[in-house]
């Protein structure tokens, strides 16, 4: 059997998170406030066409409505 999920997005999340923090470091990347990742994250089983294109179609929309989300702190993109 392979590795559960959770194990592939904690271990996606420690690796980007420790080259985010060298870049940062070694080439002057610009330092965020906060948090990088989000503290969990959604899972869901696709199981139709019809589901997978919605969240197609979520995933390609979802920018666009950064500047009105209650998470932006700045309220902008």
């Amino acid at each position: 059997m392979g590795v559960p999920l959770p194990g592939i997005v904690q271990w996606f999340k420690t690796m980007t998170t420790n080259q985010y923090l060298r870049m940062t470091k070694d080439h002057a990347w610009a330092s965020i406030s906060g948090r990088l990742w989000q503290r969990d994250y959604y899972e869901h089983v696709i199981r139709s066409q019809k589901s997978l294109n919605a969240i197609r179609e979520y995933i390609e929309a979802n920018p666009s409505h950064w500047q009105e989300d209650p998470e932006n702190p700045n309220g902008v993109r």
